[in-house]
């Protein structure tokens, strides 16, 4: 795949999050996951400070849409998850 060639579509995504170990976590945690179609979806995902930062390169727009919806459906699940169980979490939470 060329970085030029117009038949593929590319999206990049700016998630910022509390602190640079948190981006990290996410990072970790979807790039676990490989792409269902290889072939047609390139995913890069980078730490800049304290925001992830996903790039998608696809080659229809449909497969852009579907990706970056279920991208954003696994930051959700670790933005939720960090809130309950990270260690910001566990300072917050009122004594018992």
């Amino acid at each position: 795949m060329s970085g030029t060639d117009p038949s593929w579509h590319t999206v990049t995504v700016r998630i910022p999050f509390a602190s640079g170990k948190h981006a990290t976590i996410a990072k970790q945690a979807i790039e676990v996951d490989a792409e269902l179609q290889p072939h047609a979806v390139q995913r890069t995902l980078t730490v800049e400070d304290d925001t992830l930062v996903a790039t998608f390169k696809t080659l229809t727009v449909r497969l852009a849409r579907l990706t970056v919806n279920g991208f954003l459906e696994n930051v959700d699940l670790v933005v939720r998850t960090l809130e309950e169980f990270g260690e910001d979490a566990e300072r917050q939470k009122p004594p018992s």
